[in-house]
């Protein structure tokens, strides 16, 4: 039967079939390939980034990132992402389980409810939340009578980032969950635990990492969103200007060297959420091969087997 199957080595050492298996000149184009890509769309505009704020010197450099208007933008950039990623986690948590522990009708709806916001363009978002809160909104009269302003203040910026980014923690924790299946919970549930027992004890260990993964690409959206929060911030110096708005502001004011500098500090937090992204991928795999070990006694009894 052996003799039948034909395949060799790769360079590897991994059994790969002939007629699937590339030729070293094909490996080689194509990782070269991959790699001037990479540093077209990547490598070269961060470099470059970091040459435009610095071409000045460091004094300039130091002024544009410590300058009010900046602090101010980066500020309510960083408030934002901490209201938006918690009622997203919140929110993400809830449908998840709502998903892929129960039957119910709508659910379907519902996932595409949750998909919505990747559909939509983010300027159409922004609109939608100022013909519905604006001066001349559906609600913006009655929100006027009562001195409630959202739009053009920190409200209508935290929802168009919500709306913008609450599929991010559902949609990872959706397969996740449902290919862990519901077999735990519902022992758990024949032992007497309540709900909140069920899912402190069981589920929440058991997505913790897709959960961690979930926000931090949250975050990373909110601090850079721009279009839906150009349309109902008002762009106000000092107060409704995030980090993407204020750069754009002095990019428009041909303050290039100012406005590099800013763009740096969302590209030193895009670092950090890569490594954060990074540290959470590699505490993942670590887990995954942890639990997957392969049985010392099968490996045993099929090693036998083919002797």
């Amino acid at each position: 039967m052996a003799g039948m199957i034909t395949a060799h080595l790769s360079p590897e050492g991994s059994a790969r079939p002939r007629h699937i298996d590339e030729s070293p000149l094909a490996r080689r184009l194509l990782i070269g390939l991959a790699l001037l890509f990479l540093a077209l769309v990547v490598f070269i505009p961060l470099v470059s980034i970091f040459i435009e704020a610095f071409r000045k010197g460091l004094a300039l450099y130091g002024a544009a990132i410590t300058e009010p208007y900046a602090l101010s933008a980066l500020r309510l950039t960083l408030l934002t992402a901490a209201i938006a990623v918690p009622l997203n986690t919140l929110f993400g948590l809830a449908a998840a389980w709502a998903i892929t522990k129960f039957r119910f009708r709508g659910k379907n709806v519902l996932i595409t409810l949750i998909d919505l916001p990747f559909a939509v363009s983010p300027i159409i978002s922004g609109l939608i939340f100022v013909l519905l809160f604006g001066a001349q909104g559906f609600f913006g009269p009655w929100l006027d009578e009562r001195g409630i302003q959202i739009i053009f203040a920190l409200p209508g910026i935290v929802l168009a980032t919500v709306f913008v980014t609450f599929p991010f923690v559902a949609r990872e924790l959706i397969p996740l969950m449902q290919s862990q299946g519901s077999q735990e919970e519902e022992a758990a549930a024949t032992l007497g635990a309540s709900g909140w027992q069920m899912f402190r004890r069981v589920t929440l260990p058991n997505i913790k990492w897709g959960l961690f993964y979930g926000m931090i690409l949250c975050n990373a959206r909110a601090t850079g969103e721009f279009g839906a929060v150009s349309v109902v911030s008002g762009h106000i110096r000092g107060q409704t200007n995030t980090l993407p708005l204020h750069i754009e502001i002095l990019y428009n004011e041909y303050q290039f060297s100012a406005s590099f500098a800013v763009a740096s500090l969302l590209v030193l937090l895009a670092l950090v959420t890569l490594l954060a992204k990074s540290a959470v991928e590699w505490r993942t795999s670590r887990a995954m091969a942890a639990t997957q070990q392969p049985d010392p006694l099968a490996r045993e009894g099929g090693a036998n087997h083919a002797h």
